[in-house]
């Protein structure tokens, strides 16, 4: 199948969004840990290098993976989805909302979308599984 479906489509979206933002947010902590005063200089570098690589590797699992239709992008992209849920719900409880609930409907989008039908055939064409 050469063409994407939508549900593929929008999957990659959401995962190149989320990307996008753990980008952002490390590359923010890393200009804070230089300009400011970090109370404890190896976990700020820590923190914004972490910040950094899940950053890039979800836009490599999003464009490299799923844009591209390649099989393994979907089990890093569900994957993390089921990681961003207890954070949300973290967020949530933690008396932020205006976080939580967008996160939780980003990621419902992204795990409904990789799972649903047409991204499957897409990814996996219609091959059924050898019985032994």
């Amino acid at each position: 199948m050469n063409r994407r479906p939508l549900t593929l489509v929008i999957a990659a979206v959401v995962v190149s969004l989320e990307g996008l933002v753990a980008l952002g947010l490390g590359g923010y902590a890393a200009v804070e840990t230089v300009t400011g005063r970090p109370g404890n200089l190896t976990t700020a570098i820590a923190e914004s290098a972490f910040g950094v690589l899940i950053g890039a590797g979800l836009l490599w699992v999003a464009w490299g993976g799923l844009f591209r239709m390649e099989k393994w992008g979907r089990s890093p992209g569900v994957l993390t989805q089921i990681f961003l849920l207890p954070v949300a719900f973290t967020l949530i409880q933690s008396g932020l909302p205006q976080l939580g609930i967008p996160l939780i409907l980003a990621a419902a989008a992204a795990l409904v979308s990789l799972l649903a039908p047409p991204t499957t055939r897409a990814l996996y064409g219609d091959e059924q599984p050898t019985a032994k």
